[in-house]
């Protein structure tokens, strides 16, 4: 029998494809890739800035159905299709996430899946724990 428990409470968060928006096993939290469309309006901005806020805002209400925040998230992926971006997310992303940050890794990728009225330009996951960053 698998230990993996697939809790309930994201029930309103859309998701464009057969996953969960997070899972977890014990103590450590999987984020499915976060997109930067509205979930009350299904769009997307047309600038990197406005998607990486929203990305961001997605991840919290995912974190926070599971009683998390983003202090208890230790590593991202962030996906880009243009990494001349690069500045421009890491502007935004840092608004959000108190240091010690998480460790990260940022990829770029020909594109992603088209699924609000905008191409979607940035996708973030992420894996979290019970922990808090910085706490023994």
């Amino acid at each position: 029998m698998s230990n993996i428990n697939k809790q309930a409470g994201v029930e309103t968060m859309k998701t464009y494809g057969p996953y969960s928006p997070i899972i977890s096993s014990g103590d450590i939290h999987f984020i499915s890739g976060q997109i930067g469309v509205d979930p009350q309006t299904s769009k997307a901005a047309d600038d990197v800035s406005q998607q990486t806020k929203q990305v961001m805002e997605n991840m919290q209400t995912v974190l926070q159905s599971h009683g998390l925040s983003l202090d208890n998230v230790f590593k991202t992926t962030i996906y880009v299709t243009d990494m001349s971006a690069f500045a421009e997310v890491n502007e935004v992303y840092q608004q959000f996430f108190a240091v010690p940050r998480p460790a990260r890794a940022t990829v770029a990728v020909r594109e992603l899946p088209r699924v609000a009225d905008n191409p979607i330009l940035v996708e973030i996951e992420a894996i979290a724990t019970s922990n808090k960053r910085g706490s023994k």
